[in-house]
Parts: C-alpha cells; sequence; structure tokens
C-alpha cells in the first residue's frame, strides 16, 4: 500500500508563496499590457521612496545626523532620474556609503528607463494591429529581439550592453586616476562613480572641486565625453552599431535620424558655444587655443544631457545660457539615458518645417515617407515639455522672486531635461522650491516618453470624416 503523502505547514507556506508569486506576476503582465505608463510610474515612484530612505540615514551623511528630508528626496530624485543637480556637494556631504546609494540609484535608474521605454515600446506595438506590428518588429529585430514578446531577451541585451560599455570606460578612468597619484582602491572608486555617472548622463561628480583637478587630462575628459555621447545615443541605436557597424546602409530609419542629428547638434554646439565664450575672461578666454577648442567640445557633448562642466554657468555670457537652453531643451536619443525632448522629436519638428517651406505635402527623409502621426505626436510631445517648464519656472520664481530669470530658467530647463548643469540656485531654494525642480525631475525623466505612448495606445480608427475647414493661422 502506498503511503499517503503529508502536507507539512512548511508545504503550505511554500504553496501560498507559490501563488502569491504567480499573481505578482500574471498582475505586473496585466498592467504591463493594459496601462505601461501607469507601471513606469510606479516602479520609479517607489524607487525613489527607497532611495530617499537610505540617503536619509545617519550613516549617508559625514555629520553622522540625518539629512533634512528636502534634500536627501531631492538627491533620491535627481540619482533615480539620472539628472545630477545637488542641493548638497556629492563629495562634502556623502559618506562612501551615501555616494554608494546615489551611484546605484543612478545606474539602476539609468537601465530602469533603457528597460522600461523598450517594455513601453513593445507594449505600443501590441495595439497597432498586424502592420503595426510587423514595423515594429523590423525596428526591434534590428536592436534586442525578433519577437516583440522576449522581454527577457531584451533585458539582458540591455543590461548586458550597458555594464559592457560602463566597465570599459570604468577600466580607463581607474587607470587615469591611479596613474594620477590615487590610491589603487580610491582610484577604482572614482573610475567606477564616474563611468557609471557619465553613461547614464547623471554629470555627478566625486570630487570637492568637481572636475577642476584633471580639467586639462584628455586622458579623463575624452572617455568621460565618449560614455555621455555613447550613453545619450539610446540602446536601440547601440544595438544597430554593434550588428551593423558602420554600415550606414543597413542603418534603420531612427538609428539615422538619431546620430545624424546628434553629429550635427554636437558640431553646432561646439562651434557656437566656443565662438561665444572664445574672448569671455571668465570662462577660457585666458586659455590656449587648443584648451578652448577641447572645452568647447567638453561643453557641446555635456550640455544636452551630461551634465558635466568644466566652467562655472554663472560666468557665461548670456547668449550661451540660451544656446545651452535650447540644447538641453533638445536632450538625446529615445530609450536612452539622456534626457529633453529626443533628438528625433526635433529632426521630426525640423523636417516638417523644411517641408512646408517647400510646399511638400509629406515629410521625406532617407527614402522614407514620416507618417503624420508621428508629427502629431511630437508637437504634442514638446507642447508638453514647454509647458510643463513654464509651471516651473512660474512655481519657482513665486518660492523664490529675487532669483534672476536667467538661471530660473537654466535650472528649470536642466530638471525638466534631465541634464545637471546648475548655476547653483538649487541649493538656495526653499524647501518648496526644491520639491518643484523634483517634480520637474521625474515628470521630465517619465513625462515624454509616457504621454507619447498614452497618445499611441489612444490612437483610434475612425469610419468617418467631418466636413474640412482650415482656420487663419499666422
Amino acid at each position: 500500500m502506498t503511503p499517503r503523502y503529508i502536507r507539512t505547514p512548511q508545504d503550505r507556506q511554500h504553496n501560498v508563496l507559490l501563488r502569491g508569486m504567480q499573481q505578482a506576476r500574471n498582475h505586473t503582465n496585466r498592467l504591463i499590457a493594459s496601462s505601461p505608463a501607469r507601471l513606469t510610474i510606479l516602479v520609479f515612484a517607489v524607487g525613489i521612496a527607497f532611495f530617499t530612505t537610505l540617503l536619509s540615514l545617519p550613516i549617508a551623511s559625514r555629520t553622522g545626523e540625518p539629512t533634512p528630508l528636502a534634500d536627501a528626496m531631492f538627491t533620491a530624485v535627481s540619482a533615480f532620474c539620472v539628472t545630477g543637480l545637488t542641493t548638497v556637494s556629492t563629495a562634502g556631504h556623502w559618506t562612501f556609503f551615501g555616494q554608494l546609494i546615489m551611484i546605484i540609484a543612478v545606474f539602476v535608474g539609468g537601465l530602469g528607463i533603457m528597460t522600461l521605454a523598450s517594455m513601453l515600446s513593445m507594449a505600443v506595438s501590441r495595439k497597432l494591429g498586424v502592420r503595426g506590428k510587423l514595423m515594429a518588429q523590423t525596428a526591434m529585430s534590428q536592436t534586442a529581439s525578433s519577437k516583440l514578446g522576449e522581454v527577457g531577451s531584451l533585458l539582458r541585451v540591455v543590461i548586458t550592453t550597458a555594464v559592457s560599455i560602463q566597465f570599459m570606460i570604468a577600466l580607463c578612468l581607474t587607470i587615469r586616476f591611479w596613474a594620477r597619484g590615487e590610491s589603487l582602491t580610491h582610484g577604482l572608486w572614482h573610475g567606477i562613480f564616474y563611468a557609471v555617472s557619465a553613461f547614464n548622463n547623471a554629470g555627478f561628480t566625486a570630487h570637492l572641486d568637481d572636475l577642476n583637478s584633471f580639467s586639462h587630462d584628455l586622458w579623463i575628459l575624452f572617455p568621460l565625453m565618449i560614455a555621455v555621447f555613447t550613453g545619450a545615443l539610446g540602446f536601440p541605436v547601440m544595438l544597430v552599431l554593434v550588428r551593423h557597424h558602420f554600415h550606414a546602409h543597413k542603418w534603420n530609419l531612427h538609428t539615422k535620424l538619431t546620430i545624424t542629428t546628434a553629429l550635427i547638434l554636437v558640431v553646432a554646439g561646439w562651434i557656437v558655444w566656443g565662438g561665444i565664450e572664445w574672448n569671455n575672461k571668465a570662462t577660457i578666454g585666458d586659455l590656449p587655443v587648443g584648451d578652448k577648442i577641447i572645452y568647447a567640445l567638453f561643453a557641446s557633448i555635456m550640455t544636452r544631457s551630461g551634465g558635466m562642466a568644466l566652467v562655472t554657468q554663472t560666468d557665461l555670457h548670456p547668449a550661451t545660457m540660451v544656446v545651452t537652453d535650447a540644447l538641453m531643451f533638445i536632450g538625446g536619443g529615445s530609450a536612452s539615458t539622456a534626457g529633453g525632448i529626443k533628438l528625433t522629436t526635433f529632426a521630426i519638428l525640423f523636417l516638417a518645417i523644411l517641408a512646408e517651406a517647400r510646399g511638400t505635402q509629406h515629410v521625406h527623409v532617407y527614402g522614407r515617407r514620416l507618417p503624420e502621426a508621428a508629427l502629431r505626436i511630437a508637437i504634442a510631445v514638446t507642447a508638453l515639455a514647454a509647458s510643463i517648464i513654464t509651471l516651473g519656472i512660474t512655481l519657482i520664481l513665486f518660492a523664490k522672486p529675487d532669483a534672476p530669470l536667467e538661471h530660473v530658467l537654466l535650472e528649470s530647463i536642466s530638471a525638466f531635461a534631465t541634464v545637471g548643469l546648475s548655476t547653483n540656485l538649487s541649493a538656495e531654494l526653499p524647501d518648496f522650491g526644491k520639491y518643484v525642480l523634483c517634480g520637474l525631475m521625474f515628470t521630465g525623466r517619465l513625462g515624454t516618453v509616457t504621454f507619447a505612448t498614452a497618445l499611441t495606445l489612444r490612437q483610434s480608427r475612425q469610419l468617418y470624416q467631418l466636413p474640412e475647414e482650415r482656420p487663419i493661422i499666422g
């Protein structure tokens, strides 16, 4: 006679745990399919709350006392949203534990942005019908997976790519910091810190004098610029480059638009920034010609999202501040660690203006016709971004009426575009102003991608058309 199996309390607890995990997985899958934007916001809100709690601990502060909530939350939001704005000195206020928590938040936040943006893209593709799925599959097959539903494969590719690039940058920086006289442990820590901060476009620095001590060291500046530029391209572009290298005829339209726009903006920013600041003695006016060129290139790359700086932002010419604001507003590539309205959004708007000026009915680029829906979404995202920034500027001026407008403008755009360049206004604001900047960083980090996704998911096909009538424009 076969003995009966007796269920122990441990077995029942194990089954309950398995059922709970299965229910949580099913709920997450339903949330991804039904409301990916809500899931994204929820994940980032929980992450911010978690890192705020850790940074509030006495062990995170050099004073041994809990960091005020406004400063701890500001730092957590800035790190997890990969911005780089600070209200307290990163090297002066935070202990090694605090800095470690910050850089973990940057790494997880940057990785989360890329993976969640990819999941949102896949969620959109499920709503577009057979034709939309085929188009989305064509784009995704050149990046991560030939099957849109393979989220696990997508995450593995994203994580492997991101970690590999950051490892190589960290290795280069560690060797250089060690060669400059730092101990191996300090050099290793600084190499990892700056590699993660740069690739994720966070802009945090781990030295008391920021980058001043190695502002002329090309062995540090160039790896930082490469890391920022690469991270700002976005993982779909990086994977296309890994697969097809520099065979441009094999690139998809997104890759071509992103790389072309990025290079044009880098060169344009390099020339304009350097030209305006060339004789400004407060910034680069007294430097040798070679250093002026390097400083201008560094500023052009960092302005769109990197957030690191070799000069004080308050010393910039007012015209340079305007150029900086514009470049920050544009930002980097889609599904990247960069912020702003994104390169492809700017490119689509610019191409639409050219098409209208030429009297062309459709927008054509690289032998392809852009759909009208893409233009509508680009306009909506840009208008939303401008509206949010305007609201933020108004609230900050309400909190600190004596703040110079150009400083408030730069700080607000820097927060929304998750750049990190600062006029030191963040540290001078009252708590209400700091919370406003937190809101700008949060909405800027998630707003454009979630808003664009929401618009795409809400698209419906109408079976009728109303009579057309043109209002007067302009």
